[in-house]
């Protein structure tokens, strides 16, 4: 700003530009760091100093290791100061289901939230869930096509690899043949951003998309299937072996969810009905 202003430009023409407001600014100018953010800035010297010497630290020793360097606080403002620095102990810090964060998006948000379609194979979402067993855990893989909620492909697995995500793909697929074009929606789990995932969409000539990070609501549409299932099937009793609890849920879905359970928004028909009423040419195979 100075340097315009040399050049004989208005400090309140650059403001402008910039969309700058003029009090705000000059203020800055007298005092460009307050004496708060001054110790701050001297506070967090002190903790990174400590935290990179010992990593292990928490943040209430990082609080006695910077007071005993002249710069004294209590633990709650080391604490805030460590956790808007990300300065965690490298034993205490949990990061997420398996010490993981979630990766990158290989797709773009096609959805936004806009759970609706107008026809079969316009939008299907795709989510996984998992259950114990006195086995072990089973995981479930389903795909939802949005226009009549019915589930048109499914794979289940005592192992979350990216081999189940394709599994459901090709379950679905098999089902409806005519499904080109069609946009796959899942949250960013390492399963659907797996490279085999990828190109078993980019094979059928489907459409990737991916919701974001910390969005409780990026695949609430599947997320309410999974809450029927739970509900229904996975608490209702202790499960002995994977194969009972295999049984039970494909028992339910192709049984009582798509033939028996009436939906509201579908006019208080079942999925099977609405596509058989809205699009005879869907087969009950499919």
């Amino acid at each position: 700003m100075s340097e315009l202003a040399a050049d004989g430009i208005p400090v309140a023409v650059s403001l402008r530009v910039l969309k700058l407001s003029r009090q705000p600014y000059y203020r800055w100018r007298k005092q460009q760091v307050t004496p708060s953010e001054l110790v701050e800035a001297y506070r967090a010297n002190a903790l990174f100093d400590a935290h990179r010497d010992d990593p292990e630290f928490g943040y209430r020793f990082l609080a006695g290791e910077a007071e005993a360097a002249g710069q004294r606080m209590c633990e709650r403002t080391a604490w805030r100061i460590c956790r808007d620095n990300r300065w965690w102990s490298v034993f205490g810090k949990k990061r997420g289901k398996n010490g993981k964060r979630p990766g990158p998006p290989v797709h773009d948000d096609l959805v936004q939230r806009d759970f609706t379609a107008d026809d079969v194979n316009e939008l299907w979402l795709t989510d996984i869930t998992e259950h114990r067993t006195d086995e072990g855990k089973l995981y479930l893989c389903a795909i939802k096509d949005v226009f009549s909620g019915r589930i048109v492909g499914y794979s289940i697995s005592d192992r979350m690899k990216a081999r189940l995500t394709v599994n459901a793909l090709d379950n679905a697929v098999s089902r409806r043949s005519d499904a080109a074009g069609c946009i796959v929606h899942s949250d960013r789990g390492s399963q659907f951003r797996s490279r085999k995932f990828v190109h078993a969409l980019n094979r059928y000539h489907l459409i990737g998309s991916m919701g974001k990070v910390g969005a409780a609501g990026g695949n609430a549409a599947m997320e309410s299937f999974f809450a029927l299932l739970q509900k229904n099937v996975l608490n209702r009793k202790r499960w002995r072996t994977r194969e009972e609890l295999r049984i039970a849920i494909i028992t339910w879905i192709e049984r009582t969810y798509h033939r028996r359970r009436r939906q509201a928004r579908l006019g208080r028909l079942t999925p099977i009905e609405y596509e058989t009423i809205m699009d005879p040419t869907v087969s009950l195979a499919a």
